[in-house]
């Protein structure tokens, strides 16, 4: 065999470097919110993040998929999945590091900051097995509303990784999932079937229906919504119970999915399940809203950190890498793409770390209500720009960004989930217009944050009195969401940058805060589902739906 042609003009790998120390919006976002203390926790995961051996345990969580086993040798019913080592590598360092449980055990202030920090920079590692990890950090709040009946698991909570079904009192930590959507109801859960008979004290109950999607099937507990006699209400399912008898919770099928490859979820049925109710009975939306609000919080750091690890490639492969004689790098042209892309980033990141912040300081009424509105617009614009980011960023790799080892296809098979996972576009518009027209509080509140850079652009000034003018006079004001539904997507878009742009006019430098407010304050181009008003999209969607035969 002769020798090979010798190769160059390739980037070399980009490992062995620090994500957090190399993000200069997220280091800075840190330095407003987090703890300082955590400052040498982060930089040391963020340089395990960075390293090749990291990076090999993301590339075989996500090449070796979950495995489900319904049955052992003997036709045991088992219910067990399998995972790949690296997969448990991955989880054992983000419980380690405290991104499951640790604001809430050792809370203080800038400690939600710190995790969010934490949890951005490790989800640029590999994003499927931040799925238990969110679930478990989301489910404490809620378990919170009925100390009574959580208490007990909190704790449990609060422990290390430990996989496998075993007592949850005999293990050293455990971890929690959720199971809410059914079939034929999706995202309105007021729809589900499955019953909840009392057997019992102590507000124990039978479970029998199924869950469509079940996160984390192999996590210790879940909260569950079930329709008791009184109505909807919110359960604590454990996956072994305390005399280590598995719980009637069979597993169906694991899902096919696009992208969060390595991460389990799973179809279930209950069959006569026992769970405790969590909360009053009729009350289950309310009793599990907690932990909606903090899912919706790591979908956001969870996109924001697929963007950043997407412009992270695309700035670097530009840097290393020669065409027509000059580096990408020095492209007139290139360089306005992986700007445009850094800016994404950057706003992405800030708007993150602001919402975090409004988690550590809860007590303040001002935080809670900016948590209130900020949670569904940055749920909607943060997760909904992520695809196009990522896909703009893999085109600046060219054919090498095509082909799975340049690890951005990953990157892109993952980028929608986090605008579907715990409610979709439309969900978040529409709970924005809920916002809108019954909670004053957070309407002065979103608007109090963004006057915070009044005076400092006049692009800015001009966009929120744009946004307000609708806010006051428009049909939102009077409480009539019908007249406003159909430009939703629209307001809740424009709001959202609205939020980044005060954001990154305080604290951004200039160059980054400038080219943001020329190219963003609009905020219509970009999503599908903002079209002006007045078209007759009805008759454009009847030429476009087949019919059926």
């Amino acid at each position: 065999m002769g020798a090979t042609h010798e190769v160059t003009n390739q980037p070399p790998p980009l490992t062995g470097y620090d994500v957090f120390g190399a993000d200069a919006a997220l280091v800075e976002a840190f330095d407003r919110y987090g703890y300082a203390g955590d400052r040498v926790e982060l930089e040391a995961l963020g340089r395990l993040a960075g390293s090749a051996e990291a990076q090999q345990w993301a590339v075989e969580a996500d090449r070796n998929s979950p495995v489900l086993r319904t049955h052992d040798r003997y036709g045991n019913r088992v219910d067990e999945v399998d995972f790949h080592p690296s997969w448990h590598r991955l989880m054992h360092t983000a419980v380690e590091h405290g991104l499951h449980a640790a604001p809430w055990a050792t809370p203080g202030p800038g400690a939600h900051a710190s995790r969010a920090a934490k949890f951005l920079v490790w989800s640029q590692l590999e994003a499927a097995h931040l799925c238990p990890v969110s679930m478990t950090y989301a489910a404490i709040p809620a378990l919170r509303t009925d100390p009574a009946v959580g208490a007990v698991w909190e704790e449990r909570l609060h422990g290390a990784y430990e996989p496998g079904l075993r007592p949850p009192a005999e293990k050293e930590g455990c971890l929690a999932g959720m199971a809410m959507t059914e079939k034929q109801g999706g995202s309105d859960v007021r729809a589900n079937t499955t019953r909840a008979e009392p057997d019992g004290s102590a507000g124990w109950h039978r479970l029998t229906g199924h869950k469509w999607f079940c996160s984390a099937p192999m996590n210790d507990v879940f909260l569950v919504l079930a329709q008791a006699p009184g109505g909807l209400s919110c359960f604590v399912l454990p996956r072994v119970l305390d005399d280590g008898t598995r719980n009637a919770l069979r597993l169906q099928r694991l899902k096919d999915k696009l992208g969060n490859r390595a991460n389990a979820s799973a179809e279930v049925e209950f069959d006569g399940a026992l769970a405790q109710r969590l909360g009053p009975e009729g009350r289950g939306v309310a009793t599990i809203i907690e932990m909606v609000a903090a899912t919706r919080l790591d979908c956001v750091l969870g996109s924001a950190a697929l963007v950043r690890r997407s412009v992270a490639e695309a700035t670097w492969h530009a840097a290393h890498r020669s065409s027509f004689g000059a580096r990408l790098a020095d492209s007139e042209l290139m360089r306005a793409v992986l700007a445009d892309l850094a800016l994404e980033s950057e706003a992405a990141t800030a708007l993150g770390l602001r919402l975090a912040a409004s988690v550590d300081r809860a007590d303040d009424p001002h935080e809670r209500a900016l948590r209130r509105i900020g949670l569904p617009l940055a749920k909607y614009w943060v997760c909904k720009r992520t695809p196009a980011a990522v896909v703009e960023a893999l085109e600046c790799l060219g054919g090498n960004g095509y082909v799975e080892e340049s690890e951005m296809p990953r990157l892109y098979r993952e980028a929608p989930l986090n605008s579907i996972w715990e409610g979709a576009g439309n969900v978040q518009a529409l709970d924005l217009l809920r916002v809108l027209a019954r909670e004053p509080d957070a309407i002065a509140a979103w608007r109090a944050e963004v006057e915070a850079a009044k005076g400092q652009d006049r692009r800015l000034d001009d966009a929120l009195a744009s946004v307000t003018s609708v806010l006051v006079g428009g049909d939102v004001a009077g409480g009539d969401a019908t007249g406003a539904a159909g430009q939703a997507r629209v307001l809740a878009g424009r709001m959202a940058v609205l939020l980044q742009a005060s954001l990154l006019v305080r604290y951004a430098p200039p160059a980054v805060a400038d080219a943001f407010c020329a190219s963003r304050l609009d905020a219509r181009h970009g999503v599908y589902g903002a079209l002006p008003a007045g078209l007759d999209t009805a008759a454009i969607v009847r030429r476009a739906t087949p019919e059926a035969p």
